[in-house]
C-alpha cells in the first residue's frame, strides 16, 4: 500500500495567481491528516477532490497567518457537516491558547469536540506525537521567528504475503494467513510453515516536512534516512541575506541539508512571491542534490 502527499499550497507569505500559500495533505488508509492551513486551503482541497469531512488531524507547525489563515473556516465547514469525531489539533507551545482566540473572533456553534496537543521538544530532541499500529509521527524544533516544529511522517514495516509463495502450500485468505502476517509459524495440514517462507517484510517509509527555518541541527537528525524531505526553500542564492535575516532557507541550503541528512529525494516549496519562476532555484539545489524536484500546487506524490 502507498500512501500519497497533496501539497495544496507553495507560496511564502502572500500567495500569487499560481500559488496558494501553504497546506499539505497525507491521505493514509481512508483518512487525512492536514499539516498546516494557510488561507485557501479549503478551496485548494475542493479543487484536489479531498473531502473535508475526512479530516482527523491538523498539524501545525507554526502560527504565521500563511500557515494557519484557514484554520477557523476549515473548523466551521467541518462542524457544519455532521462530523462524528473529535477533531485533534497539534502545534507548538501556546497552540491552544492561539486557537481559543482564534475561535472567538468569528460566531458559530461548535457542536463538535477539539482536542488541542501542545507540542515542546527540546533542541536535538525528538518528540513523538502520535502513534498507532499502522504509523507514528514525530516532531522536533526548528529555529524561525516564533515557536516552529518540522513532522516526521513514518508509515511501519509491514509483513506482507507472498501470493505465489502462498499458493503452494495451498493457503487461502483465512486466520492461517493472518497469523503468518504476524510474523507466527503455522501448521497447515499436517505442515509446519514459517512466517519467513510465505511473507516478505516492506520497510517503513518515512516522510518528513521542514517548515520555515534557518539552518539548524535539528533538520539533519529528523529527516535522516527519510524517503522524501518536503521542505521550505524560500530563496535563492542572490538572497541568502535575506534568508538569514528573516530565518529561513535556500535552495542550495536545503539541498545541502539533504545531502546531510541522507534522503532519498528533495522536493522544495515555500517560494518567495518575489519569483515568478523557481528554475533558477532547482538549478542551485541540483548542484548539490541531483535528486531535487520544485513542487507546485496539487502536486501529489505516491509514497
Amino acid at each position: 500500500m502507498t500512501f500519497t502527499i497533496t501539497i495544496l499550497g507553495t507560496s511564502s507569505m502572500v500567495p500569487t495567481k499560481e500559488r496558494n500559500v501553504q497546506a499539505f495533505l497525507i491521505e493514509y488508509n481512508g483518512e487525512l491528516i492536514l499539516l498546516d492551513c494557510g488561507e485557501g486551503t479549503q478551496r485548494q482541497m475542493n479543487i484536489a477532490g479531498y473531502s473535508r469531512a475526512k479530516v482527523r488531524k491538523v498539524l501545525l507547525t507554526h502560527w504565521h497567518g500563511d500557515h494557519v489563515g484557514g484554520l477557523i473556516g476549515l473548523i466551521q465547514t467541518i462542524f457544519n457537516s455532521e462530523y462524528q469525531h473529535t477533531l485533534h489539533i497539534y502545534g507548538p507551545k501556546g497552540s491552544e491558547t492561539r486557537l481559543e482566540h482564534l475561535r472567538k473572533t468569528v460566531d458559530f456553534e461548535n457542536p463538535v469536540d477539539i482536542e488541542v496537543h501542545e507540542l515542546n521538544p527540546g533542541r536535538e530532541e525528538e518528540q513523538l506525537v502520535v502513534e498507532n499500529d499502522e504509523y507514528r509521527i514525530t516532531c522536533m524544533p526548528m529555529r524561525h521567528g516564533t515557536p516552529t516544529i518540522a513532522y516526521a511522517f513514518i508509515e511501519k514495516e509491514k509483513r506482507r504475503i507472498d501470493v505465489a509463495k502462498a499458493e503452494k502450500f495451498g493457503l487461502k485468505t483465512g486466520p492461517v494467513m493472518g497469523r503468518l502476517q504476524r510474523g507466527e509459524t503455522v501448521t497447515f495440514k499436517g505442515k509446519t510453515i514459517t512466517a519467513d517462507e510465505v511473507t516478505y517484510v516492506r520497510p517503513a517509509k518515512k516522510v518528513v516536512f521542514i517548515p520555515d527555518t534557518t539552518l539548524t541541527n535539528e533538520i539533519p537528525l529528523l529527516a535522516e534516512g527519510a524517503d522524501l524531505m518536503i521542505c521550505e526553500s524560500t530563496y535563492g542564492n542572490e538572497h541568502e541575506s535575506k534568508a538569514h535575516e528573516y530565518k529561513h532557507l535556500t535552495a542550495a541550503q536545503a539541498a545541502l541539508l539533504a545531502q546531510q541528512a541522507g534522503v532519498k529525494r528533495l522536493i522544495l516549496t515555500h517560494f518567495s512571491q518575489r519569483y515568478t519562476t523557481v528554475d533558477h532555484l532547482l538549478e542551485e539545489a541540483r548542484i548539490h542534490f541531483p535528486q531535487t524536484e520544485v513542487a507546485h500546487d496539487f502536486l501529489k506524490i505516491n509514497v
